[in-house]
């Protein structure tokens, strides 16, 4: 047995089943045990906190059949249980633990620094029934106050620290929660009008001043001297040697100007400066410092610029959207941020384009880019990485100790080669080879690696000679450069054969490659030898996750060598084998328990996805084209990639699966061709074709047409025994079942569909299931379970990067607090999903968000705001060439808003337009608001007073809850028509329209 506190007093079974208490005292006696956490209390004490002056008969007695009342619910519920409630000397005890009692367990996460976790116990104020007896005070005062203490430590959005903060104007932990919040949101001068505010009561209500913490905080947003909040900087693994004042010199620059481009040839660290320089400055930028590696975009690419952006959003953890352009949408996120452009040189120009762009349109962004040459764009710095310094021929162990060259070879020799030092034996070879290799860092490395073989004397002889031989080699090249190249020809003639096979082939790979997939461009069982052999070599870096990739230099030394051995083709056709065989071996993982696993693997391979769909295209080998994006669809549709989806989809423009996948992107893009474009493929669809198309359709589309598909794809899935195709229908069915508030039917979908998928593992199909199962719950008035599944599926889906879903469950939690009445939380979640669901480019979820934050405004007397927001509302659905699923209901908020505003004829002209909505989409529900919407605008009180009477009849007959706030809307149009009539010919006219269905009561409308 299970407890909770943290919102209304409740209890559960260990299976997760609430268990009902009958009888108001019954509940108060179980409270009260709650509050004293398992110690006993008196029976003198129960008594008096139970009745207090009005004691029954025989308070003892009646004590006694509380207690045993409350036994035999745990009994009922659990067997066994009963002796929960144990009874001694010292009084009455409630045996409970952390792992069963949800303020025990939030104290423990709380002590264990776990605050997100701890947080997540929580499901309303505490004792949130009993929150008016006196017994629970202290109780409540506690467990409040560390709640408190929780948030100000949590990572909140400002619009949720602002609800908290005008609740608790004089807690300074919030306070000053708040003030970080604004100003890593890049607004400074409203956290320190948030102070100022602070200091202000402080003074009038306490006349105290801030505490000396506060007034620090101030003074550090004052200075912008605060830390801020994301980067996704890889962690370095080895010390920055040499580059002391480099750092401070671009960190300099970095405050000054707004485009820092870091030049210099292959090898010489620039990546390795910029990254370190990065996370030296990153405590300038709110929003965080952002990495994106471009090695992987190349040239012939079927789209450089569409590939570059992809990156650029990848890295962002932004899901791209069609309608409004990247790069305005790129630059919407920006803020406060610095990017990092990593392998500019080879698609200068295109960066060059988009950076161009960014930073007109993102003033809080700067960019620090790596590259073989300037961007040339204006307000450019160009500061030029120079090589390491080396040290002098006759210099001792001190002079050239004090070398970073020296400093970087040393360091490396001596991790390679245990007891290696820079002594007066190794000193004078040491500053040879520093001066043979141009202080080129990776040059350095990579004869480091070799002290151990030959030691750092015949390694001077090797190089002597290998440059001599190349010297006539590499003329047209830079003469640093020429280095790293006889650097990288030297240690290449030093692998073995199949070493060299292996390196070489690697190069075809974007942005790395596992060990099998290594093998498998080979063409060998197993390279995982060699591979780590050339790890030891520091010609291939090891990734996290088991990957391994090419240095930028390294990869092009390697794809010549491809070249000229004649092996490129080959061996990128092996690549692109491999990846269209993965993809389709990862597409039954994505429906299963592997879900989350092969989605991983899917997100770190999709550069060598892109290379090897572009060399499909551009050799003509379409079928293997059509293999690969019908594989990788689902993934797409599953990670929000939707514009990717369909430009690869496009690539094969008559391919039948294509089609059917593009039809399906097409309508959750909002693309006015998407119909056509079903119409096209349908009558071929398989099963799953059908589906797809009906899910992908149901926000905007012909919603009996796509129940008919439904409903054909249910019989063969059946036929086939495919219970994902079952489940996924059924949760489809389920939505349906929403639109027309069919609340048997609703509920019964989604519990089977939530069985079947929870049996095959699939966490994105649990979480459809879970999404309707909540929104039965708020049609019935379950709103703390239609939260609390809500909340689940949030948890859930970002436990897995479904984002798109949970900013689904951010805006259902915001509806469900506007059925509530709960208007500021609300707000707070309708503004997370709205930025959420613009980021992941979700436009049904982004649709609901904005609803949300409509109502809320509405109902919290904001009219004007309530207005602009479900007009554009109204606007974006009027463009669609079918209807839209959120447009009755805003249209009758937005009624309701006209007729507050003093214009009924607007009003009624909205209302008339939902009923033939909802009518169009057999909404019972939305008929029944569209009616109470026309009574209340329409000048003849006898119509209203009849249609009045159909809607309360038809909620009645289909067991339609009516929330308190459709009652304030309800209750104006009934009283304006009593009064208006007279009680009498009120009645008369309401139990006319109590006969006539809705569409019959609208038809006397029509006949007018």
């Amino acid at each position: 047995m299970r407890f909770g506190v943290l919102g209304p007093v409740t209890v559960w079974t260990d299976a997760g089943t609430p268990v009902v208490i009958q009888g108001l005292k019954v509940r108060a006696l179980l409270a009260n045990l709650l509050v004293h956490e398992g110690r006993p209390v008196p029976a003198d004490r129960l008594i008096d906190d139970l009745w207090g002056s009005e004691l029954p008969g025989n308070p003892s007695g009646t004590l006694s059949a509380k207690v045993s009342q409350l036994r035999r619910a745990f009994e009922d519920a659990e067997p066994g249980s009963r002796s929960l409630v144990q009874s001694g000397p010292a009084g009455y005890s409630l045996v409970v633990s952390a792992g069963t009692y949800d303020a025990l367990q939030f104290g423990e996460l709380l002590a264990a620094g776990s605050v997100d976790e701890a947080l997540s116990l929580w499901r309303g104020p505490a004792y949130a029934d009993f929150a008016d007896d006196a017994f629970v005070e202290t109780a409540v005062a506690r467990l409040t106050d560390l709640r408190l203490t929780a948030l100000e430590q949590a990572d909140l959005p400002v619009v949720d620290l602002a609800a908290l903060v005008k609740e608790h104007p004089l807690r300074e932990g919030l306070r000053a929660a708040h003030m970080k919040a604004l100003y890593r949101s890049g607004r400074q001068s409203e956290a320190l009008e948030s102070f100022e505010e602070l200091r202000q009561l402080l003074l009038e209500d306490l006349g105290l001043d801030p505490s000396p913490e506060l007034v620090a905080l101030q003074q550090s947003i004052l200075a912008q001297e605060l830390p801020h909040a994301r980067s996704n900087l890889p962690a370095q693994l080895t010390e920055l040697i040499g580059r002391t004042d480099a750092l401070a010199e671009v960190g300099a620059c970095l405050g000054t100007s707004r485009l820092v481009t870091l030049t210099g040839p292959g090898g010489v660290g620039k990546t390795r400066l910029a990254l370190a320089a990065a996370s030296e400055v990153a405590d300038r930028f709110a929003d965080g410092v952002v990495l994106v590696e471009l090695a992987a975009v190349t040239p012939d690419a079927l789209s450089v610029a569409n590939s570059l952006t992809d990156a650029v959003q990848a890295a962002l953890d932004l899901r791209d959207t069609e309608g409004t352009p990247v790069v305005d949408r790129l630059a919407s996120v920006m803020g406060s941020r610095l990017l990092v452009l990593d392998n500019c040189e080879q698609i200068v120009e295109e960066v060059a384009v988009l950076t161009d762009r960014l930073l007109a349109a993102a003033p809080g962004l700067r960019v620090l880019a790596t590259s073989r040459e300037p961007l040339g764009l204006a307000g450019e710095v160009v500061w030029s990485v120079p090589p390491l310094s080396v040290p002098p021929l006759s210099g001792g162990v001190q002079v050239v100790g004090e070398c970073s060259a020296a400093q970087l070879f040393v360091t490396r020799a001596a991790a390679a080669s245990r007891g290696f030092a820079l002594t007066d034996e190794t000193v004078a070879d040491v500053a040879v080879l520093c001066r043979r290799l141009d202080g080129i860092p990776l040059a350095l490395e990579l004869a480091a690696t070799r002290v151990r073989a030959l030691g750092v004397r015949g390694l001077v002889a090797r190089l002597d000679d290998r440059f001599r031989l190349l010297a006539t080699g590499h003329r047209g090249a830079a003469p640093r450069q020429q280095t790293l190249h006889a650097m990288i020809d030297w240690s290449w003639e030093l692998l073995a054969p199949d070493e060299q096979s292996v390196l070489r082939q690697l190069a075809v790979h974007a942005d790395g490659c596992t060990a099998d997939a290594a093998a498998a461009v080979c063409g060998e069982d197993d390279v995982l030898d060699v591979l780590v052999r050339l790890v030891d070599r520091s010609l291939v870096v090891p990734v996290d996750g088991g990957r391994f990739r090419l240095l930028e230099s390294v990869a092009a030394y390697c794809v010549e060598k491809l070249r000229v051995s004649g092996e490129l083709e080959s061996s990128r056709q092996r690549h692109l084998s491999y990846y269209v065989s993965l993809a389709e071996a990862a597409r039954p993982g994505l429906f299963c328990d592997e879900q989350s696993r092969w989605l991983q693997v899917l997100d770190e391979d999709s550069a060598n996805f892109r290379t090897a769909l572009d060399r499909a295209v551009t050799t003509g080998q379409l079928d293997l084209a059509e293999r690969l994006v019908d594989a990788l669809s689902w993934y797409w549709f599953l990670r929000g990639r939707h514009v990717e989806a369909m430009r690869s989809l496009d690539t094969v423009p008559d391919s039948a699966r294509a089609g059917v996948w593009r039809a399906g992107f097409m309508y959750l893009l909002g693309h006015p061709d998407a119909a056509a474009e079903r119409d096209r493929w349908l009558d071929g669809a398989d099963a799953m074709g059908q589906w797809w198309i009906a899910h992908a359709a149901s926000d905007v589309g012909d919603l009996s047409a796509c129940l008919s598909l439904l409903e054909q794809a249910l019989k063969t899935f059946e036929a086939d025994g495919n219970q994902w195709g079952v489940a996924a229908v059924l949760a489809a069915r389920a939505k349906h079942a929403h639109v027309r508030a069919d609340l048997p039917a609703l509920y019964d979908d989604a519990c089977q569909s939530i069985g079947i998928f929870r049996a095959l593992g699939d966490r994105w199909g649990v979480l459809q299931a879970t999404g309707w199962f909540g929104a039965h719950a708020e049609l019935v008035g379950d709103f703390d379970e239609a939260e609390r599944l809500h909340l689940e599926g949030a948890e859930a889906a970002e436990e897995i990067g479904l984002w798109p879903e949970v900013a689904g469950a951010l805006a259902m939690l915001g509806w469900t607090a506007i059925r509530r009445e709960h208007y500021e939380p609300a707000r707070a979640y309708g503004e997370r999903a709205l930025r959420l669901a613009t980021e992941q480019g979700q436009r049904a979820t982004q649709a609901l968000a904005e609803l949300v934050l409509g109502f809320a405004a509405r109902r919290s007397g904001a009219l004007d705001e309530a207005s602009a927001r479900l007009q554009a509302l109204i606007d974006v659905a009027r463009l669609q060439t079918e209807s839209v699923l959120y447009l009755s209901i805003v249209l009758v908020e937005l009624g309701f808003v006209r007729e507050l505003q003093g214009r009924p004829d607007d009003a009624l002209e909205l209302h008339l337009e939902a009923f033939r909505v909802s009518e169009e989409f057999d909404s019972l529900r939305g008929m029944c608001w569209s009616l109470e919407g026309i009574a209340a605008s329409h000048p003849d009180k006898a119509l209203a007073a009849t249609l009045l009477g159909s809607a309360s009849a038809t909620r009645a007959t289909e067991n339609y809850l009516m929330a308190s706030t459709e009652a304030e809307d309800l209750a104006r149009a009934v009283a304006a028509a009593s009064l208006a009539l007279g009680p009498d010919a009120y009645q008369a006219a309401y139990a006319r329209g109590e006969g006539m269905s809705p569409a019959d009561a609208f038809g006397l409308l029509i006949r007018q």
